[in-house]
């Protein structure tokens, strides 16, 4: 029989081996669109301008330039040429999403401040799991909504916040309440929240460069229409051709699996926790029954955070935009824990 650690140990690799996928299809695309785009446009003196500033390095390492590896080369250097913008320009966006993404989080979703005198039964169960948890008590929020569900975010441990559904403080039992609240510490403790946010912006900012490169193409058509022109906008039209299949296909893709692994990761943790994975599975159950949020029902970006996917969709989408694992399924996992 798997243990909880088993289960953890399961799911932080398969993490690991999913976030290396991001680098690596963004990479595969965007070379292999810039390859296609220069043998497509097949001039040897066009391509030979994005090798020159690399001839040395070929020269050392004795690759040869030659009328068969020039636009595949071409490709290569097109993209690495692009990287230092590239890396300037996410540097500032993640900077942003790392120090208010919580922020405008809890202001999407309308979520109010809880203090100790609003509920005292409440916010002693989040001090009881922060400090079995071994982590710092977290900002309690309450979102006016009769369904259940809840979400932790924050940057950090000690900048962290856990959003709960009045649904969820009315209708579940202590046990239950604990339960869920120890499987936000546990996204809490594991820094989901911060990889949430980081693959989100990381997404959001290949779409820009899409955008940005359509921009560019138009603003060329405006001032000429020479050769060399026409060479350049068939080699952005192939660049903004593969960032926006990696930005509205492929990453959501992985992003899925990322928070799939990780909800697993944390059901395990939130047992692990409370000593009591039986009390997470039966609030997962009534969860399930009424998990859609009204003022999330629209954001993509919080429902990835949620306990369970607060989108009001019908079953066919639910399963294709699926960002949570069946929750029978964790359920089944939680109840065969030891």
């Amino acid at each position: 029989m798997l243990t909880i650690y088993d289960h953890i140990a399961a799911n932080n690799r398969k993490t690991l081996l999913l976030l290396l996928l991001f680098p690596l299809s963004l990479s595969i695309l965007t070379i292999t669109a810039a390859i296609i785009a220069f043998y497509a446009i097949g001039d040897l003196e066009f391509a030979a301008r994005f090798i020159a500033p690399y001839q040395n390095f070929l020269t050392e390492h004795g690759i040869p330039v030659n009328s068969v590896s020039i636009y595949f080369l071409a490709g290569i250097f097109f993209i690495a040429g692009y990287l230092p913008f590239v890396i300037i320009i996410s540097l500032l966006w993640l900077t942003i999403s790392y120090f208010f993404g919580d922020k405008m989080m809890l202001g999407f979703s309308n979520a109010k401040s809880l203090e100790k005198k609003d509920n005292p039964q409440v916010y002693r169960a989040v001090e009881n799991v922060s400090i079995a948890a071994g982590l710092p008590m977290p900002k309690v929020f309450i979102i006016e909504d009769e369904a259940l569900n809840a979400f932790a975010t924050g940057r950090n441990p000690e900048h962290a916040s856990i959003a709960l559904t009045r649904g969820i403080l009315n209708k579940l039992a202590p046990l239950e309440l604990e339960g869920v609240i120890a499987h936000e510490m546990a996204h809490i403790g594991n820094r989901d929240m911060r990889l949430n946010m980081l693959i989100i912006t990381g997404i959001n900012i290949f779409g820009f460069f899409a955008e940005a490169i359509r921009s560019k193409m138009i603003f060329r058509t405006n001032i000429g229409n020479n050769k060399k022109q026409n060479q350049m906008k068939i080699l952005l039209f192939a660049l903004m051709i593969a960032l926006i299949i990696f930005n509205f296909i492929i990453a959501p893709l992985i992003q899925r699996a990322v928070s799939r692994s990780r909800e697993y990761a944390a059901d395990a943790t939130g047992a692990l926790i409370t000593r009591n994975p039986h009390a997470l599975a039966d609030a997962l159950q009534k969860i399930s029954a009424n998990a859609g949020v009204e003022i999330l029902d629209k954001q993509n970006t919080i429902s990835v955070a949620c306990i369970a996917d607060p989108r009001k969709q019908p079953i066919i989408f639910q399963k294709l935009q699926a960002t949570h694992p069946p929750i029978e399924e964790r359920i089944n996992r939680l109840r065969s824990m030891s």
